[in-house]
């Protein structure tokens, strides 16, 4: 039997619930998401949208429900037709005809899929463009070294990925503008002009079917060509699984990486300690701190606040609470990266931790596939910062930055930074 307050009757209401989802919420999330995993761990909640939705917010049950294949990532499961109208998911894929990637499909499909795209996106692929994601980092920062100031987000946490993630998939170089103005609009999360997502979406699904097309008659050195070549005992990518493999992966590539390396700068300037003792490590030549920390910034305030949509395939119980089947489940990751049950000092950023099983990246069989190249981007940027920039400092008083509204993915619009002037 539960604990009761003395003097509290048993039938007393239950403790009022926080705002979740305005802006308040969305500059500082964490106490929000403290109340829920003390008071209501799983938790029904109304989404801006309109869509009711279970969040999960301690990380033995986020854990669970991301391993839990009676959670279909397949929008044909819910029991309402949300997505058909655009309340979950990705804004215009559907339109897009891009319904056929990793995020919304399952065993078997998701097996076979997954199977032929790692083929090409490798490990080995990924080390072999460190040097290429290390002179992409220094090019934008020689862009605005001599100014003494910049704005992190939209002069280089937002043109880095976006670049990397063309040059890997075979975007030609003078086509490279136009994913990042698509990409702009797509990550304003509505702060556009009415349905420019939606056309954005089309703009990118049309451009990568043709540029499919023409790379199967002449294959490259590069991810689209693996793609295409991409085959187990004699099973393709058809051109449609291919565009929208291509699609996700650049989707999901570069929005992430942008908030891994502007959360992590603004995690960085609130805490100058560790900021400090990972600056003294860069300046000793050694890696150690830069790899565990780099994971640190993952768990503490990550690029993806809530895990993409599941939906329940039939009823089960989660957390204690009963979920009907059809019932879309939001895991919170950020929730979760927090939970006291978990990680000690789970408020505090500590560079050093070691003990650091995050889910910042996902959990099991829809672990995140471009992860390492993030990594390898989000390390590059932030030593190449804090080496050629070492007295880079927030230009504006914390409370004035503004974080993007938006349910999945959590980022800032803008970062204004000054520094001393260097040149290049």
């Amino acid at each position: 039997m539960d604990e009761q307050t003395p003097g509290t009757p048993s039938d007393a209401p239950a403790p009022q619930g926080p705002t979740l989802f305005d802006w308040e919420f969305a500059t500082d999330p964490y106490p929000a998401y403290a109340w829920l995993r003390e008071h209501s761990p799983v938790h029904r909640t109304r989404l801006p949208s309109g869509v009711e939705a279970w969040l999960v917010t301690r990380y033995a049950d986020a854990r669970q429900a991301l391993a839990d294949q009676r959670l279909s990532k397949n929008p044909a499961h819910h029991a309402e037709p949300a997505h058909a109208k655009g309340k979950t998911g990705i804004p215009g894929e559907r339109k897009a005809e891009l319904m056929t990637h990793l995020l919304n499909i399952d065993p078997p499909d998701h097996t076979r899929l997954r199977r032929l795209v790692s083929k090409a996106f490798t490990p080995r692929r990924v080390a072999e463009f460190t040097l290429r994601v290390q002179e992409l980092t220094d090019h934008l920062i020689d862009g605005f070294a001599a100014k003494g100031e910049a704005d992190l987000i939209h002069e280089f946490a937002f043109p880095l990925p976006i670049y990397a993630i063309c040059e890997m998939l075979g975007v030609p170089r003078e086509d490279q503008d136009d994913f990042r103005d698509w990409a702009g609009m797509m990550i304003r999360h509505g702060g556009g002009p009415r349905g420019g997502v939606a056309r954005s979406v089309k703009q990118m699904r049309t451009y990568l079917g043709e540029l499919i097309h023409r790379k199967r008659d002449d294959l490259g050195n590069d991810l689209i060509s693996d793609l295409i070549r991409a085959s187990d005992h004699g099973d393709h990518l058809t051109e449609a699984e291919a565009t929208a493999m291509a699609f996700i992966l650049l989707f999901a590539g570069f929005e992430t990486t942008v908030n891994l390396i502007g959360n992590g700068v603004h995690s960085l300037f609130m805490n100058p300690d560790q900021r400090a003792l990972l600056q003294d490590s860069l300046a000793a030549g050694e890696s150690a701190l830069l790899a565990t920390g780099i994971e640190e910034l993952l768990r503490y305030d990550g690029p993806v606040e809530l895990a993409t949509w599941r939906f329940a395939t039939e009823p089960l119980t989660l957390g204690g609470q009963e979920v009907a089947a059809g019932d879309p489940v939001l895991v919170v990751l950020a929730a979760a990266d927090r939970d006291p049950g978990r990680f000690a000092d789970p408020d505090t950023l500590d560079l050093s931790r070691t003990d650091n099983q995050h889910l910042g990246y996902g959990h099991g069989i829809h672990y995140c596939l471009g992860a390492p190249l993030a990594r390898l981007e989000g390390q590059t940027a932030l030593a190449t910062l804090l080496t050629r920039l070492p007295d880079l400092e927030l230009a504006i008083p914390p409370q004035e930055l503004r974080w993007r509204g938006g349910l999945i993915m959590r980022g800032l619009r803008t970062l204004p930074v000054r520094f001393t002037p260097r040149n290049t």
